[in-house]
């Protein structure tokens, strides 16, 4: 069993109250102040069900890219002795056939694509970044509950920015009776929509990134050490399938753990005592 490293870092505790502030926020503005004034309309209750769906699937893919195991390669149950390696590199071959590397930081074999994480202070596999919005890396078990994360928030932020305008457009009869409510009432809905606006900018910038690197098999660490592709004639279903699941891809956006390392054959080192 891989014992899920939790993460206190004070950025990442920011962005997680952030976040959740922001949720909450939006809900509140949409319920009180476009939906409820609402109430006689047909839409009404829809937009109700629909708008607070897209929130609890929110909450539970990020939910499970926080507390998830991002993929930390297990410490080995007695001490390892590199202290012959330490004076040479930081990481040393483990194997010529696996590409198998040593982290010095862990004093630990682990397999390829893994990473060392400053934060975490462990080694993850396929590392693609640490990220203080879920305070946890994004690795090889939970990139698929970050993008369904990326992909809610985005759907939130439009369904926000349709509504608000809508409200704008079609204003309800009782919405102008009181002009302190209808002050107030255009104060939230203007600071919603550039919420929403601005967040759904940020998680389309990343879902992109995210998307790309995947498409192309390079995680973010292996961008910036320019490795390249690491399956470069791996078909881009095939890359999908290996983050999202095996499942239909109609399930892809289920917050359910439907994992299947692609790297499971790994579960061993072929050690290279001559190193």
């Amino acid at each position: 069993m891989v014992k899920i490293v939790r993460v206190w870092d004070p950025c990442g505790i920011a962005c997680l109250i952030i976040t959740y502030t922001a949720v909450f926020y939006a809900d509140y503005v949409v319920m009180r102040w476009i939906i409820l004034p609402m109430t006689t309309s047909f839409w009404a209750p829809i937009n109700v069900i629909l708008f607070n769906t897209i929130i609890f699937l929110l909450g539970m893919s990020h939910l499970k890219a926080v507390f998830s195991d991002p993929g930390t390669v297990p410490l080995p149950q007695s001490r390892l002795d590199f202290s012959d390696m330490h004076a040479n590199s930081q990481f040393f071959r483990a194997g010529d056939d696996d590409d198998w590397t040593v982290c010095t930081r862990c004093e630990n074999y682990r397999p390829p694509r893994a990473h060392h994480c400053k934060i975490c202070k462990r080694c993850i596999k396929r590392m693609d970044h640490h990220c203080p919005w879920i305070n946890n890396c994004v690795g090889e078990r939970n990139q698929k509950f970050f993008l369904q994360f990326l992909v809610y928030v985005g759907a939130l932020s439009i369904y926000s920015i349709i509504l608000v305008i809508t409200s704008w457009v079609y204003p309800c009869d009782e919405c102008n009776t009181n002009l302190k409510e209808s002050q107030t009432r255009m104060l939230h809905t203007v600071i919603l929509l550039v919420e929403s606006a601005l967040f759904g900018l940020f998680v389309l910038a990343i879902m992109i990134d995210q998307m790309c690197s995947i498409l192309h098999d390079e995680t973010a660490v292996e961008a910036v050490q320019q490795k390249g592709t690491y399956r470069p004639h791996r078909r881009k279903f095939a890359l999908l399938a290996d983050v999202f699941g095996r499942g239909h891809p109609f399930c892809w956006l289920v917050p359910c753990s439907t994992f299947q390392s692609n790297t499971r054959k790994y579960d061993t080192p072929l050690l290279s005592h001559d190193v």
